[in-house]
């Protein structure tokens, strides 16, 4: 079968960087076209040494005049408000995009309230939340694919089964998120530099982070419920991962046993989804380098409480990891195709 070509816009981030690190052993697709706006001209072995005698390409400048047209499916890895334009292009020429930023995720009044004007709110309507485990069907025969925040990815993975069980009170949830650095981009910021991070973990934007919205809206579409979270990020000094430790408010006494239970049957065909045993917590080490989310769980019944615990790597599952597996669903590959490694360890 004749591979399907790909490109990336964007690829010298470390988004690209994941997307052709699992992309270069896919069996069913080619990578043919990258682009960088700040090392275009460059080849993407020299932007990701880890990648030498892998690959063998250069870096193009970001016009879109110049996306091949045999291309089957891109990737947009763009700061928001640089892929929409790009997108209806694309959208146009009848190609599938999959955008990593967050200009498809909301719908348009959220949208203006949190980043300003969208640059085309027509789309919007055409655009699928691609978080697989949650809108498979829809993702199946989406032209505009708008993949999760890593943040959200994490609280709405943890929080899914017991909101869609009306299990919880919608009003109760506190969600205390820590993550690596390279959430952040790999753009250089003062605040992101070795001698800022490390030896310290500290809270950002509380109350005003852009995945809160993305959190509850995603949520109250999913379960019909009025979702509205307390939503906290910390920065900590490792590399990658996600550690999301969600507190909410049981309707009534259920054991951590049973709790167990119901997540077990709720993601029972979903591969990525490992859900411990009692007493056994996630941690960011046990799902580093892959695309799996890993889910513990506490309950208190005699106070009707449940801490729920997810990790995620926030560039693998929380990123460019899940993006391979919506273009999966696209194409009708086998979901776990190019994405079926375990995860690094130590």
């Amino acid at each position: 079968m004749k591979k399907k070509r790909i490109a990336i816009l964007g690829a010298s981030g470390y988004t690209g960087g994941e997307l052709l690190r699992f992309l270069l052993v896919h069996p069913q697709v080619e990578v043919t076209y990258i682009t960088a706006e700040r090392r275009s001209g460059k080849n993407i072995a020299d932007v990701f040494p880890n990648l030498t005698g892998l690959i063998d390409l250069e870096l193009q400048p970001l016009e879109p005049e110049l996306i091949p047209g045999d291309i089957d499916i891109v990737f947009c890895a763009l700061p928001h408000g640089k892929s929409a334009p790009i997108v209806k292009g694309l959208f146009e020429r009848d190609v599938p995009v999959i955008d990593l930023g967050a200009d498809f995720r909301l719908s348009h009044e959220i949208y203006r309230k949190w980043y300003g004007e969208h640059p085309c709110p027509e789309l919007l309507s055409e655009a699928v939340y691609g978080l697989t485990e949650i809108n498979r069907r829809e993702i199946s025969s989406a032209r505009i694919v708008a993949n999760p925040g890593c943040y959200p990815e994490s609280a709405i993975l943890g929080l899914a089964p017991v909101l869609k069980n009306r299990m919880i009170e919608e009003d109760s949830i506190i969600i205390d998120s820590k993550s690596g650095v390279s959430g952040a981009g790999r753009s250089p910021e003062l605040a992101y530099h070795f001698c800022e991070v490390n030896e310290g973990v500290k809270p950002y934007k509380i109350g005003e982070h852009r995945h809160i919205p993305e959190i509850d809206e995603v949520l109250s579409n999913y379960s019909g419920l009025d979702v509205s979270v307390s939503f906290t990020p910390h920065l900590i000094p490792m590399d990658r991962g996600i550690l999301s430790t969600i507190y909410v408010r049981l309707k009534d006494e259920i054991t951590t046993t049973e709790l167990l239970d119901i997540y077990r049957k709720f993601y029972r065909v979903e591969k990525f989804i490992r859900v411990r045993d009692e007493k056994n917590y996630p941690s960011t080490g046990e799902v580093r380098g892959s695309n799996f989310c890993d889910i513990g769980i506490r309950s208190n019944p005699a106070k009707k409480t449940a801490i729920i615990i997810s990790a995620i790597d926030n560039l693998v599952k929380g990123a460019s990891g899940q993006a391979i597996q919506n273009m999966n669903v696209i194409m009708e590959f086998d979901e776990s195709t190019g994405l079926d490694f375990p995860p690094f360890f130590p």
